[in-house]
């Protein structure tokens, strides 16, 4: 069993995409995201002077950033897992997610990790988030305790991007491993992500990067190395759209959102 800390955790890492048809388009970027295990953490905040819960600072978390943005984190997740019958992660959740950045912040995606009281994964929640200001999620949940590495999946319900229709399927793999090197205990989390359409594998994706805990020196060094990531973050996603438009990648239309905020 993966022995999970209940510290927050800062990671520093890469965002990598490719594209592999009607044409190649790859890139890749640094960043770096929040771990927070928010039942250890309450309504707590952090041991950080750079990095603060609920008010600016260089790096921020900000509760109303998740879920439907109203209700308390924990509350808001409990009652999705039990809704769909999962009464059993009552362990530690955390999430993974981009901060605010010098008060901005855009999430793609973030990932709830929903533990039994044992430690074991029991489910994961993606909240993911389009430029219309629209938020869906999708549960990943196996039925039991579902090990690291696992293959997963969910049917593509939410208008993402105009250069993807709205069909198919997501596959996902999370892997989170500790290893010694030099002497030192290195801890990495990996989430890929990869979309096929009708015709086959079409997206692949992947976040990844060192854990650490979150601390003024950690946080201070990525803020440093990314001073202005979450601008970042949407810029690139228009910047790469113009590319595919200049490519003449088809265009979809954006259709109405999906009937529920939820899917499996």
């Amino acid at each position: 069993m993966h022995r999970l800390t209940a510290r927050p955790l800062i990671s520093t890492g890469q965002v990598r995409h490719s594209r592999l048809r009607p044409t190649e388009n790859t890139f890749s970027y640094g960043v770096f995201t929040l771990m927070l295990p928010l039942r250890a953490l309450g309504h707590s905040g952090f041991e950080s002077r750079l990095c603060s819960r609920n008010r600016f600072n260089l790096i921020a978390f900000h509760d109303c950033d998740h879920g439907d943005g109203k209700t308390p984190l924990l509350p808001w997740i409990d009652g999705l897992l039990q809704s769909e019958g999962i009464t059993d992660a009552d362990g530690e959740i955390w999430l993974q997610t981009f901060p605010r950045v010098l008060g901005y912040v855009f999430n793609p995606v973030s990932f709830w990790f929903c533990h039994r009281r044992n430690g074991e994964l029991r489910a994961i929640v993606c909240e993911v988030n389009n430029t219309f200001g629209e938020r869906h999620c999708y549960l990943l949940d196996t039925g039991d305790a579902m090990p690291w590495g696992v293959k997963l999946s969910a049917t593509k319900v939410f208008h993402v991007s105009p250069f993807c229709a709205v069909e198919g399927n997501y596959r996902f793999r999370f892997m989170r491993t500790t290893q010694q090197v030099g002497g030192e205990e290195i801890e990495r989390i990996v989430a890929r992500i990869d979309y096929d359409d009708a015709r086959g594998p079409l997206l692949l994706t992947s976040i990844s990067g060192r854990l650490q805990p979150l601390s003024t020196t950690s946080a201070g060094y990525a803020f440093l190395h990314h001073p202005l990531m979450t601008l970042g973050v949407i810029a690139r996603i228009h910047w790469q759209a113009l590319k595919l438009f200049v490519k003449r990648v088809p265009f979809f239309s954006k259709p109405l959102p999906p009937p529920t905020s939820l899917s499996r």
